[in-house]
């Protein structure tokens, strides 16, 4: 390992971030199993989970992180408190924040508008808000991707490794807006946003702590800015390889934990039980309802009618 000194503010940067898309993809993950474990014919694949007593306490959380956020990337632990100059541009060693903080801002958006759609029933407000969460996460990939920095060398390799997962993410929100019942689409969706906070808390642990950067590298300030620079060739692909290695480890946990919380859940909350009417005495049993078979995900529920939707 190399490296001396260290860069809280970048490695913190990433790990609160990524502990937040944790929390709340694992919140996503357990109430989709169960939702769907409960009632698999009558699935329909909420955007939000409300709380038991704090029906909007997701959405204020995502709004209050982004909000917080925000302040960092702009005005705090910086050498002027505001993000401008005094002739109002940009400065060039603040570019990098203001991208940041446009992600910030798309959650805040998703967040308020979700809530307010809401608290005033809107129609659609799940497409709505489903739209809003792909906006989100395309502007992420935006962002990283012409980035204003030069994420080259093993700093690039992992944002590389991370712009995969956002990606997903934002296939997976796009799909769920034309699979609303596909239980398949909504689990892999919870999936990436887990890993998507994992990835990021393993960049801000991997690239900017000081005893984590792989050997034969170290941080170096570039542009008033911590970097990681490989000193040859060898130490960069060993950087590389290694970065990976790490994506494969974690994915494969992921994928572990994905099937073993699907199994816990849904042993946890079997599927309710379908009740049919018992025949009257000398009624025919051809007159009483009968449930018909619909596949994972479909409309049919008794006698034809469409199977009842559950939104929040």
């Amino acid at each position: 390992m190399g490296g001396t000194g260290g860069t809280p503010r970048n490695s913190i940067g990433h790990i609160l971030p990524g502990a937040g898309f944790v929390i709340v993809g694992l919140w996503h993950l357990f109430n989709h199993i169960r939702l769907f474990s409960l009632r698999p014919d009558a699935y329909v694949a909420p955007v939000w989970f409300p709380a038991p007593r704090v029906r909007h306490l997701e959405l204020l959380l995502v709004i209050a992180g982004s909000a917080v956020e925000f302040c960092l990337e702009m005005f705090i632990d910086h050498s002027t408190v505001l993000p401008f100059d005094a002739d109002g541009s940009i400065p060039s060693d603040r570019l990098h924040n203001h991208e940041h903080a446009i992600i910030c801002l798309a959650l805040l958006v998703y967040g308020a508008a979700a809530l307010h759609l809401d608290r005033f029933r809107a129609r659609c407000r799940r497409t709505l808000s489903l739209l809003l969460v792909a906006v989100v996460f395309a502007q992420e990939l935006l962002v990283f991707h012409f980035h204003s920095t030069d994420h080259a060398g093993v700093e690039g390799q992992f944002h590389w490794l991370l712009e995969l997962v956002v990606a997903a993410c934002l296939a997976t929100a796009l799909l769920g807006i034309g699979f609303p019942r596909s239980f398949a689409v909504s689990l892999v969706r919870s999936a990436c946003i887990t890993f998507h906070g994992v990835w990021l808390m393993v960049i801000g642990a991997m690239v900017w702590v000081p005893s984590h950067v792989p050997k034969g590298c170290s941080l170096v300030e570039e542009d008033g800015r911590d970097t990681v620079r490989c000193h040859t060739k060898d130490s960069l692909h060993r950087a590389k390889a290694l970065a990976n290695l790490q994506f494969g480890w974690y994915l494969s946990f992921m994928t572990v934990l994905v099937v073993a919380l699907y199994l816990c859940v849904s042993n946890r909350y079997p599927a309710e039980a379908a009740y049919v009417r018992l025949p009257e005495p000398g009624e025919e049993e051809e007159h009483l309802p009968r449930k018909c078979v619909a596949a994972c995900g479909g409309d049919v529920g008794v006698h034809g009618f469409r199977s009842l939707e559950i939104e929040v």
